[in-house]
């Protein structure tokens, strides 16, 4: 069977590994990015170059979307160049983190003009982006997904169809953001609480992470880098900012109290303010340890 050609639009930290994945399966792969040497250096690889959204979905059966805001989501989707005037692409798919009625909103739109669309989140970061092992969280039509469950195998391990409804991956992804920033910041200010108070940090951590209170936060990002000092995760702040923001507005619409992520953004709207937008969502802790005036950190 012939495979499908693929789109891959928004070649950041994420995208261009993923397209190097998809190179690798064999998928003939056709890229647009404002980096012109993120282009390049997938282009380096096999993948063909294209000067606009619109030029993608000419050339590819399925586009895939991995870009930071919902506003550039819309403006690649529906855009006076975007994806929707091409005249080959059956399928768009948005793996960026956008919210259910962005992903509701570019379904009905594409569904106009005979596009079927996905919303397929991702978790995992950089790392799982590297190594293949990304979860892609799918919500929407059944058909269309079992089209592009091969081609989101190639880059992904944990892949799962949420819901016929549009909307649904996002809703997940929401879900998972807000636990993962909620924990780590109440991870933090705990740990905080426990080595100020005269813990060893390391003792503290262990000990955590062999009880009731660990979670991926104790154990994957305060044990794992925060310890040692290194503020590299792999996700940035004003990301997790956004997809905090999102979280808030969609609990809002649907009437479910958010009392906890609402706080939890206020640390990052904190480390924002200071200027670490563009840095590691883990420096969220050194507002707490400046808040506390302690650092989670081995000792000698």
């Amino acid at each position: 069977m012939t495979k499908d050609a693929v789109g891959f639009i928004g070649l950041g930290a994420m995208g261009r590994r993923m397209v190097l994945h998809l190179l690798k399966a064999g998928y003939e792969v056709f890229v647009c990015d404002p980096d012109s040497d993120a282009v390049a250096a997938v282009a380096m690889h096999g993948a063909a170059r294209c000067e606009t959204p619109r030029h993608v979905a000419d050339n590819a059966d399925i586009v895939l979307v991995c870009v930071p805001t919902p506003d550039i989501v819309e403006q690649v989707v529906l855009g006076n160049a975007g994806i929707r005037h091409g005249q080959r692409a059956a399928i768009v798919v948005d793996h960026s983190t956008t919210g259910p009625s962005v992903a509701r909103r570019l379904a009905q739109v594409l569904a106009e003009q005979g596009i079927a669309s996905l919303d397929a989140p991702l978790a995992g970061g950089v790392a799982g982006a590297q190594a293949g092992t990304l979860s892609v969280m799918v919500g929407g039509d059944l058909a269309a997904y079992r089209r592009c469950e091969p081609v989101f195998q190639a880059f992904g391990r944990n892949v799962v169809h949420v819901g016929a409804r549009p909307g649904m991956g996002q809703v997940l992804k929401l879900v998972n953001n807000m636990i993962v920033a909620s924990t780590l910041t109440t991870t933090c200010e705990a740990v905080l609480f426990g080595i100020k108070s005269g813990l060893d940090a390391q003792v503290l951590l262990d000990m955590l992470n062999a009880s009731t209170a660990r979670s991926f936060a104790s154990e994957a990002i305060v044990s794992k880098t925060i310890l040692d000092r290194q503020f590299d995760f792999g996700f940035r702040m004003d990301l997790m900012r956004k997809d905090l923001r999102l979280f808030l507005s969609e609990a809002e619409t649907v009437g479910v109290p958010s009392f906890a992520a609402s706080v939890s953004k206020q640390f990052f709207d904190r480390a924002i303010a200071a200027g670490h937008g563009a840095e590691d969502m883990t420096r969220v802790a050194q507002e707490l340890e400046m808040l506390a005036e302690a650092r989670i950190e081995r000792t000698a």
